[in-house]
């Protein structure tokens, strides 16, 4: 019937879509659209396919569709969803959300530091989905046991910031195709040791799992066994021994940031992971050590904040934009920064 590329990709916002290219056969009859894509797949049903038309996910030869348009001989179709539901069964939890906005499609959640954002293996209650099972009784989950309800991205246990959770499959189908077309606009903010050469400058490369460490990527030469990463960077404060910088993302590779910031020499500040944990800038001398133990204790994660979301609003097709401020711990260790410099 047809020859189908499946572009399912094992990393971050990539592992929560499914994304595919059909190239319809030369001897396919003419058929609705709505009609020849349940062929390919069981979890493909009328209602998400309607909701992705609707969305304008679906594309022929490059240009959304309608249902009712009459599949032909070597039309490209492709298509980007969020990924079928896992059988894992999930349990209601009562945890506090910092909601920083919401409606009747989407819910913005500032995430603490320490939360998980949905359930693994060591992890599988008190997590964010948990959080949002309670909270929200109508999340897109399809069936009982959606190990990822409503969400549209991640952000990592330790990282703080700004997500993003759609309450009805049309917005979460909406949203996964701005993600999947890169036009979501995510801006970090991440203490990094030492201070960049360039104030500012973009970060192309290949990021992939390590081989020697499956819980931690890193730069690969080409896309042999990785995919591409893009990040830009800018530096907002010089503090010497440190740097506050800005990181935007064109590409949602897992630890994106951390991969290229420890591959420009530059890890996170206490990012364990990362090589960030240690002292990598400054004279070890006792009075300093303790300093920079200090600033340990004060933030004991990667000093690493989603700061900014900007998206076109599934409903009204407007440019939306959430901003929040730096939480205390990654305030407090600026601060004892900035002052350290300046004694």
């Amino acid at each position: 019937m047809s020859e189908i590329q499946d572009n399912i990709d094992n990393d971050e916002e990539d592992e929560l879509y499914e994304h595919q290219r059909v190239v319809v056969d030369k001897g396919q009859a003419l058929m609705r659209l709505d009609k020849y894509l349940p062929h390919f797949s069981k979890n493909l049903s009328r209602n998400r396919i309607q909701n992705a038309i609707e969305a304008e996910t679906i594309k022929v030869n490059g240009q959304p569709a309608k249902a009712s348009y009459k599949v032909k001989p070597f039309d490209v179709i492709t298509y980007s969803l969020p990924k079928p539901p896992r059988n894992t069964e999930l349990i209601p939890e009562d945890i506090p959300l910092n909601i920083v906005h919401e409606d009747d499609d989407i819910l913005i959640i500032n995430k603490p530091a320490g939360m998980v954002v949905h359930p693994a293996y060591g992890n599988w209650s008190g997590t964010l989905v948990n959080g949002l099972i309670y909270y929200l009784q109508n999340l897109p989950t399809h069936r009982n046991g959606e190990i990822r309800p409503g969400l549209v991205h991640r952000i990592d246990k330790d990282t703080s910031g700004l997500l993003v959770i759609a309450k009805n499959d049309y917005a979460m189908t909406f949203l996964a195709n701005q993600f999947f077309e890169h036009t979501i606009e995510r801006t970090y903010y991440a203490l990094i040791w030492g201070v960049p050469k360039e104030e500012s400058g973009t970060i192309h490369n290949y990021i992939g799992r390590s081989y020697k460490n499956r819980k931690v990527s890193e730069v690969f030469p080409d896309d042999t066994h990785a995919k591409e990463a893009i990040t830009h960077y800018k530096v907002l404060k010089d503090l010497r021994y440190v740097s506050l910088i800005q990181c935007n993302l064109e590409t949602g590779r897992t630890h994106q940031i951390r991969v290229h910031m420890k591959h420009l020499g530059h890890p996170l500040f206490n990012d364990s992971e990362y090589g960030g944990d240690r002292i990598l800038r400054g004279q070890v001398f006792n009075k300093y050590k303790q300093f920079v133990e200090n600033c340990f204790d004060i933030i004991p994660r990667q000093a690493l904040h989603a700061k900014t979301l900007g998206f076109i609003h599934p409903r009204t097709k407007q440019w939306v934009q959430f901003d929040t401020e730096l939480p205390d711990d990654f305030k407090g260790v600026l601060t004892k920064w900035e002052n350290y410099v300046t004694e």
